[in-house]
């Protein structure tokens, strides 16, 4: 990790913000470099989870009131662990301090009882002034951003901690525009911010970072997934009950298997690793250096019914890439509770039905004097029991609750009674798979994964072998050397190159070795020469980052050369 953050500092990939007054913990600049290759990662997961799969994307703001988060539960359960340091008063993730000096992998699904123990139990000490940490309290500690909306004490927000709110609050909207049919789905790129009590390990733990989110709405009773198109994808697994086992082990299988075994529940779920998996390949993430886990029981989110995690393996850790969750009825079952708004859609019926239909007309005038201002709830609270539970009304009284109080009101005073009515359809909550992807640490683990030193010549290369998809810069562009018109023309080619869509970069300091090795390091798979033969038949060298190969090829085929290589339809070795 030393090397790569270096690298990464010198090259311009990324680099802590506001280093001139001192640095912030947990903010970061992507440079020129990582500016650009998390611009090509962003793409690439908006051709396959979007545009492939037919999904829309929106933009919804970073910054929400204070009700969109009481309704998603995030106010009260959006919390990491925190034990404070008695001495230097440095705050620490509880879970982590464990993780980091035991045997222990996911104290983060631990109680907060159990964390205690084992802080007391394995004599943990502060990581800043070493003082015991045992008996020093494990509280929650909210992660939000709270702000204030307009002036003064203004309307109480939050700075989002994740994008998918901002899909969920916007669904009567959405719908429309999918025409209140399912299944469909919603993608969105952008910032979202978490307070972490200790960020670390570079850009993998940070407080402002970057989500790709897709919340695909479907029907839980009559949508399914194209299975066949992913199930003979090869997939390594680490289910909960193999993490529970004394000697548990990888589950080497497919995703057609894993559906039949039953190891994957659902076959949304399914679907998305497979095409998660074929994308992680694509994007050059080490296949031996990855993993989909199962999220145990005590480590679900709050809204989650299942959750895997895509993991990659850096410096020895396994780090969380995406999250893959079934998220049910459960987002807009609450926003449809704490707003004014439907968050329902019509299933049409492929022909009427007639059902018997619980129903209440309360007798106001009795309801009115008898409970004063209760009455409208208690009338509304008398229909929702009616729909869930008729049988309540078989005595001569039925009781209710209404905003904390009970009220009991004779059953003749409620108008209650069963009848047939023909329906052509019903009110629905759409069900919601979520893969969630953090940018950052999936940019993080290819520029780790794709780090590699070798020899050159004699001399030690180090090199970056990013797809060529992904590069930030596409080719470079040198003359042997800036006379004899040679600067002029590969200054020339750069900009031509340009015109076709490439990033191109020209290069005439120091000698054409070093130029080479420049640009291997920082991951350019291409590099176009010109020398004084090509100024005489309009021809280039061009040469491949990986092997070190060159051939020569005619400047006006360049365009279209570059992009087959760089697309993959065509492979350097064939020219």
């Amino acid at each position: 990790m030393t090397d790569l953050v270096e690298l990464a500092k010198r090259r311009g990939f990324f680099f802590q913000s506001s280093e001139a007054y001192g640095g912030v913990s947990g903010f970061y600049v992507y440079g020129p470099q990582g500016a650009a290759l998390k611009r090509n990662i962003e793409d690439s997961w908006r051709d396959r989870f979007q545009v492939q799969e037919g999904h829309r994307e929106i933009e919804a703001p970073t910054i929400m009131p204070e009700p969109v988060f009481e309704a998603s539960g995030h106010l009260d359960g959006f919390d990491d662990m925190l034990v404070e340091c008695p001495e230097c008063g440095e705050s620490h993730r509880a879970d982590h301090l464990i993780e980091d000096n035991t045997d222990i992998e996911d104290a983060e699904a631990l109680a907060l009882e159990e964390v205690s123990e084992l802080i007391a139990d394995n004599d943990l000490h502060c990581p800043t002034c070493d003082t015991p940490l045992a008996g020093e309290p494990v509280e929650d500690f909210n992660l939000m951003f709270e702000t204030d909306i307009g002036p003064g004490s203004g309307q109480p927000g939050y700075l989002r901690p994740e994008t998918a709110q901002g899909i969920f609050v916007e669904f009567p909207r959405l719908k429309e525009y999918a025409r209140n049919s399912l299944p469909f789905g919603i993608s969105q790129i952008g910032k979202a911010y978490r307070n972490e009590i200790s960020p670390r390990k570079s850009i993998i733990r940070v407080r402002e970072f970057t989500q790709a989110e897709l919340e695909h709405f479907i029907d839980p009773e009559t949508d399914e997934p194209p299975l066949h198109l992913v199930e003979d994808i090869e997939v390594t697994l680490y289910s909960a009950v193999e993490q529970n086992a004394d000697e548990g082990e990888y589950i080497y299988t497919t995703i057609g298997e894993a559906v039949d075994e039953g190891i994957i529940a659902s076959d949304w779920i399914a679907y998305y690793l497979g095409v998660g998996q074929e994308w992680y390949e694509r994007i050059g993430v080490d296949m031996d250096r990855f993993r989909f886990r199962q999220h145990l029981e005590g480590e679900r989110a709050h809204y989650s019914s299942d959750c895997w995690d895509a993991e990659a393996e850096i410096d020895g850790d396994w780090v969380e890439i995406t999250g893959y969750s079934y998220r049910s009825d459960y987002d807009l079952t609450k926003h449809d509770t704490y707003s004014d708004e439907d968050f329902t859609l019509f299933r049409q019926y492929d022909e009427p039905k007639v059902v018997e239909r619980a129903t209440v007309d309360p007798d106001m005038s009795y309801l009115g004097p008898e409970f004063g201002g209760a009455a409208a709830d208690i009338a509304e609270a008398l229909q929702t029991l009616a729909e869930r539970d008729r049988t309540a009304f078989d005595g001569d009284e039925v009781t209710v609750e209404a905003d904390g109080d009970s009220y009991t009101v004779p059953v003749e005073k409620t108008g209650f009674s069963v009848d047939e009515v023909k329906e052509s359809g019903e009110h629905i909550t759409p069900h919601v798979v979520e893969p969630s992807i953090g940018i950052g640490r999936v940019l993080y683990t290819v520029l780790d994964h794709a780090y590699e030193t070798d020899e050159i010549e004699g001399e030690t290369r180090t090199r970056l072998a990013l797809e060529p998809e992904l590069a930030p810069t596409t080719v470079g562009v040198f003359p042997l050397m800036d006379k004899d018109g040679m600067g002029e023309q590969a200054r020339e080619i750069a900009a031509e190159l340009r015109t076709h869509g490439f990033d191109a970069t020209y290069d005439d300091s120091g000698n054409i070795g070093r130029r080479y090795r420049r640009q291997d390091e920082v991951g350019t798979p291409f590099c176009v020469t010109v020398d004084y033969e090509g100024l005489e038949d309009g021809t280039v060298t061009l040469r491949e980052r990986d092997s070190t190969e060159q051939v020569r090829v005619a400047v006006s085929d360049l365009p279209d050369l570059l992009a087959e290589l760089r697309s993959g339809d065509r492979a350097f070795s064939d020219l």
